[in-house]
């Protein structure tokens, strides 16, 4: 059987007496990218719009994987002699992970609530909506994890006994726990959708690749 996993396994215990890190890291290349699609919109030029959008997404993810690799080789430098090919860092044949809230490994939105107070991300010009998505959009954030046995992984659907201790942990009621863990409760509620996701090319979510 599969070891149900969580990320908590990728640091070391206070106990263990082994001084231990994680990172968060927040970035964007679609500062002003709206205006101009908003802009060649009113043009009726669809084209460099769409062009606009897949491009500052595209550089978005570029400047995450970017900052990972000098996390890895350099701030961190677990990794100083790391020397991959595009392909296979494509493959996330890398040590280390960068999961991001709201998809599989961390499903949980508000954990973003967390990395934006301590990040100060608004600083750098990157926001959240009221359903804690990123804007602009062409937008990446997530934590790191340098652990060598580190990977991605789907936490799954989760009973009534699972939210309950979780809303429990989190200080929230049921209503609150119902919406924002909705996706992956296995069981039926009374609460309406009320967030909006943006979804994102299984190409380019690390959390939806393997590593090979």
């Amino acid at each position: 059987d599969d070891p149900y996993m969580a990320m908590s396994d990728f640091v070391a215990p206070l106990s263990s007496g082994i001084r231990d890190y994680i990172g968060m890291f927040a970035c964007t290349a679609g500062i002003n990218a709206e205006e101009l699609v908003e802009d060649y919109k009113q043009k009726n030029d669809d084209y460099r719009a769409i062009m606009t959008e897949a491009l500052a997404d595209r550089l978005a993810e570029a400047f995450a994987e970017y900052m990972h690799e000098e996390v890895r080789k350099t701030l961190w430098g677990y990794a100083k002699e790391e020397s991959l090919h595009k392909e296979d860092l494509l493959k996330i044949k890398y040590e280390g992970i960068r999961p991001a809230p709201g998809y599989p490994s961390q499903p949980d939105h508000t954990e973003k609530l967390v990395m934006w107070e301590l990040l100060e991300a608004d600083k750098a010009g990157i926001g959240l909506t009221e359903s804690l998505a990123m804007t602009p959009p062409a937008s990446v954030s997530g934590l790191l994890f340098g652990h060598p046995d580190s990977k991605y992984f789907a936490v799954g659907q989760i009973t009534k006994e699972q939210a309950t201790d979780y809303q429990e942990r989190k200080s929230w009621d049921t209503k609150t726990a119902e919406k924002w863990l909705r996706p992956i409760l296995n069981y039926d509620t009374d609460v309406q959708e009320e967030t909006t996701m943006r979804f994102v090319p299984r190409e380019r979510a690390p959390d939806y690749q393997e590593r090979k």
